[in-house]
């Protein structure tokens, strides 16, 4: 790896590591360069604006999260048992310290820029890249009856979501004798019901 690479890396480490610690408006290009030991030319050489490095490290982070193997829609397995496998992989993904990490910063960062919220509710991850096409096969397979599947993929994922990534994010408690594996088969039943054939 060339040495201008290193830097790079070095920067993006150190700049995602204040961020989260004190949050992009509190950090400064200076600190950044101080805490990866390059000089603060070399970090505007890398990255023009702190919010050019600010979406360079929101790219990493979503590229190095574990994103789970996609779901094809299979005719001869149960669909509870299929959705329910997605709604683990999700919930994993949602649960997963990488994911909370990014979801602290840009929070603290849309408080800001509220048109950041935009650009990340379009980042398709986790199975939203393909639960649509899922539940598409699914319907012509006559299995389910989704009019709007783009929809239904979003409902079923916010359901999750609001369960179980919303309250770690923001510190709420839980709600008690709700497990991760119940929120799952709940969420699932409430979706083949309106959507079952």
């Amino acid at each position: 790896m060339k040495l201008s690479e290193k830097k790079k890396l070095a920067i993006l480490d150190a700049a995602e590591t204040l961020f989260h610690s004190h949050g992009v408006e509190q950090t400064s290009m200076d600190q950044v360069a101080a805490e990866a030991g390059v000089s603060k030319r070399t970090v505007y050489n890398h990255f023009e604006t702190k919010q050019v490095l600010f979406q360079a490290i929101m790219a990493r982070m979503f590229a190095q999260l574990d994103q789970g193997a996609a779901q094809p829609f299979d005719v001869n397995r149960e669909i509870t048992e299929q959705l329910s496998h997605i709604a683990r992989q999700e919930v994993a993904l949602l649960t997963s310290p990488q994911l909370l990490r990014i979801g602290k910063i840009a929070f603290m960062q849309m408080l800001q820029q509220p048109e950041l919220m935009q650009s990340l509710d379009n980042t398709d991850i986790g199975c939203m890249k393909t639960l649509v096409r899922f539940l598409q096969d699914a319907h012509a397979a006559n299995v389910l009856k989704v009019d709007d599947c783009d929809f239904a993929a979003r409902q079923f994922i916010y359901q999750l979501k609001s369960f179980t990534f919303y309250p770690k994010l923001y510190g709420f408690s839980e709600l008690e004798n709700t497990s991760e594996e119940k929120v799952i088969e709940e969420t699932v039943k409430m979706f083949v019901a309106r959507y079952g054939k």
